[in-house]
């Protein structure tokens, strides 16, 4: 029996996309306390972590009123979808002009688990805006239902009902998660209820931790305005402002970033430790990595360390329960170092309560999350892996199967290349060369 990633404050359980970018139907797209995605360049990987940071970026949205942010603004957006039709599966079919996201998710309440779901459909209007024009949320006691209907008007319905609630244009909904006060308001009860879970989901989304695959190069040294960031970056950019506060600011999180990168970059066997070291009496600091005796500024060693540290400041710096989104983690990292990451996301994901996301090219980790799983170190039932290829215009899902001794049970032919006929290839051809250079010797005898 493997070890337990332990219990999640809020945890998404199930995505669901249809006709969104590259995907047709997603189908129910289990995420477990670690999720892998892989597959080739172009797939529709790094579709299925977007649709979860386009929510984010429109429950962050200033305006209340917004359906869905698609984006553009380069400060305060993750992502520029573009317009509609660029977001729009190009099916090619009779489909209607519309797309929906959706998840299910898991909570406490009260030391007894919440299951809860929500769904949104999108859709075009004459003016080409995107509008709402089904929403759906969900727990296992109540349901909601929100319509679109004629010129802009929404109908609210509630449980089985047969009329809707309540009608009318003070029921648009806003950020796609939530209802108007007014409308809050006139259901009463059931308001509260629906306020409720959109906060929880709001916050939730909002506590989305991602971290992109291009991250920002070492500097020599760093300012520091003595605050502590909200959020490391896309591009890893706070990362440094994360170390900082957390050697610097006292408390009870106190060195705990710190300590915690330390013992990842020793774990993988590129550096000893992690020191912050103020230059002087000035407000500029060095991040000085300790090997084998020697302390070098972050700027003079290998472009990995770099590279790989927002990873470990995220692990340490995303708030205790909420979900990590990593695409490549592994950049730039020798073979060792890229398998340890998995067992960064077992450990930390069950001593932090932290779910992972991760979009990877890497066989090295691929390869320690099965020996993870034959080391009883984690159960199969807490890890999804999934290969991402495309058929025509479509991405297509294929769930890895593992057994309990981390053997995969349909793996998919040739993906991290075949190094059993490569190493039957180099035989064939070794001893094609011995045999060639056998008759040459005899016919010069």
């Amino acid at each position: 029996m493997g070890v337990c990633c332990g219990t999640i404050v809020f945890m998404f359980t199930e995505l669901h996309l249809t006709q969104f970018k590259a995907w047709q139907h997603t189908g129910a797209l289990s995420l477990k306390p670690v999720t892998m995605l892989l597959g080739a360049n172009s797939s529709g990987k790094s579709t299925l972590i977007q649709s979860l940071l386009l929510l984010k970026q429109t429950v962050q949205s200033p305006d209340r009123a917004v359906h869905l942010n698609l984006g553009g603004d380069e400060v305060n957006d993750l992502f520029n979808f573009g317009g509609f039709d660029d977001v729009l599966h190009l099916s090619g079919g009779t489909a209607p002009r519309q797309f929906s996201i959706g998840f299910d998710f898991v909570r406490p309440d009260s030391d007894r688990a919440r299951e809860g779901s929500f769904r949104c459909t999108y859709a075009k209007t004459s003016s080409g805006s995107v509008v709402v024009q089904a929403l759906s949320l969900r727990t296992q006691a109540r349901h909601l239902q929100v319509l679109r209907r004629e010129k802009g008007a929404y109908a609210v319905r509630v449980g089985d009902e047969a009329q809707p609630r309540i009608k009318g244009r003070h029921c648009t909904p806003e950020r796609s998660i939530a209802l108007p006060a007014e409308a809050i308001a006139a259901l009463g009860i059931d308001g509260q209820w629906v306020e409720d879970l959109s906060l929880a989901i709001r916050r939730e989304l909002e506590g989305i931790s991602y971290l992109g695959p291009l991250r920002r190069k070492a500097e020599r040294d760093y300012a520091w305005n003595k605050t502590k960031p909200g959020e490391v970056g896309v591009d890893g950019r706070a990362a440094v402002d994360a170390l900082l506060a957390s050697a610097l600011l006292k408390g009870e999180d106190h060195n705990q970033v710190v300590d915690g990168a330390s013992k990842w970059l020793a774990r993988m066997k590129v550096a000893d430790r992690l020191e912050v070291r103020q230059q002087g009496r000035s407000s500029r600091y060095e991040l000085v990595i300790h090997r084998d005796g020697v302390a070098c500024n972050l700027h003079d060693v290998g472009v990995g360390v770099s590279q790989v540290l927002p990873v470990l400041v995220l692990a340490y710096f995303a708030p205790r329960g909420s979900t990590i989104v990593l695409e490549e983690p592994e950049i730039h990292l020798h073979p060792l170092a890229q398998s340890v990451l998995a067992e960064l996301f077992v450990e930390v994901g069950r001593e932090r309560q932290v779910q992972f996301l991760v979009e990877t090219h890497s066989e090295h980790l691929f390869r320690r999350m099965q020996t993870l799983v034959a080391r009883q170190t984690v159960a199969t039932q807490d890890v999804a892996l999934y290969f991402v290829e495309r058929q025509g215009h479509a991405a297509t899902l294929r769930e890895l199967g593992l057994d309990d001794f981390g053997r995969l049970t349909n793996w998919p032919q040739g993906f991290f290349g075949d190094a059993l006929n490569e190493t039957r290839e180099q035989a064939r051809l070794m001893f094609e060369r011995q045999q060639k250079a056998l008759q040459q010797a005899r016919q010069g005898a």
